[in-house]
């Protein structure tokens, strides 16, 4: 498997790989002829324990499908284990080429039930995690001077807010922001950054309306449906595309932006908009085109 395919003498790493969305992307990047790292701390939904066994069972997966594949339990979320991610990639395969941040925890509340604690864990992991991780990768690619492509994930609830989910779409707007950051850092480095929105069943979602209902089940919504598209992110076949939000939802693929109205300027450059002149003229400000 690793000799051929889009991503044939290439390495990733994936983290959250050992289950839902991340496992299968590494089963994808496998196929394609990636050889893998499997990041995962085998912590709970809300981030809590730890279980080893949770990234090797997902690597015996890559194995057993013909792949290459390493594991680490690695805290990812910290600097000293983005390194050790890193630093497997290049001990046991000789570098790495891709990136696909998918590690993250979830813990749902209302604003006004959420603590501060709940923001700390989520964004501990989705945020600070993706940075110290992209950063850690980033370094590894530019020193091979040979380029490369970064995989991030954020979500729906960070592009336009999700009822319950405040820490989610602060950090998920988060990683949105740092995606475009490095896009824009290091195309000068030929590495390509782009971001998935994901809307999919995982064991993260199941308690979800949208899922919990029973109307959007695996066969249709399952992990299975994002894997091509981060495979596509992570290959030569996305072109020189970076700094985009890819969406998908099932068989629904979409892109995400953020648009700025046309707007209006005053005539006047030394004077301010009054508070009545903004109140008068918003349907103008708001425009779209």
């Amino acid at each position: 498997m690793s000799g051929t395919g889009r991503l044939a003498g290439q390495v990733a790493v994936v983290t959250g790989g050992g289950r839902g969305i991340g496992r299968a992307s590494a089963l994808a990047l496998a196929a394609e002829g990636a050889r893998v790292v499997i990041a995962d701390t085998g912590c709970s939904r809300e981030g809590e324990g730890r279980d080893e066994a949770v990234a090797e069972e997902a690597a015996e997966a890559v194995r057993a499908a013909g792949g290459e594949a390493a594991a680490t339990s690695a805290d990812v979320s910290t600097a000293e284990g983005a390194q050790a991610a890193v630093a497997l990639a290049v001990e046991r395969f000789g570098g790495l080429d891709v990136l696909v941040a998918c590690a993250g925890v979830m813990r749902d509340r209302t604003f006004l039930k959420a603590t501060a604690e709940d923001l700390d864990a989520v964004w501990g992991v989705g945020a600070r995690g993706m940075f110290v991780m992209a950063q850690a990768a980033a370094r590894r690619m530019v020193a091979q001077k040979r380029g490369g492509r970064i995989v991030t994930v954020t979500s729906t609830a960070g592009l336009y807010g999700v009822l319950g989910q405040g820490a989610g779409a602060a950090t998920a707007a988060a990683a949105y922001g740092l995606t475009r950051v490095m896009a824009i850092e290091l195309k000068k480095h030929a590495i390509r950054v782009n971001a998935i929105a994901p809307v999919a069943r995982t064991r993260m979602t199941d308690d979800l309306p949208m899922f919990a209902s029973g109307g959007l089940s695996e066969e249709t919504y399952g992990p299975a449906f994002v894997a091509p598209a981060v495979v596509f992110l992570a290959s030569g076949a996305s072109g020189e595309m970076s700094g985009e939000v890819m969406s998908v939802a099932g068989t629904k693929v979409s892109r995400y932006r953020v648009q700025e109205s046309v707007g209006a300027v005053a005539d006047d450059p030394r004077r301010p908009w009054s508070v009545d002149e903004l109140a008068a003229r918003w349907s103008s400000f708001a425009r779209w085109s």
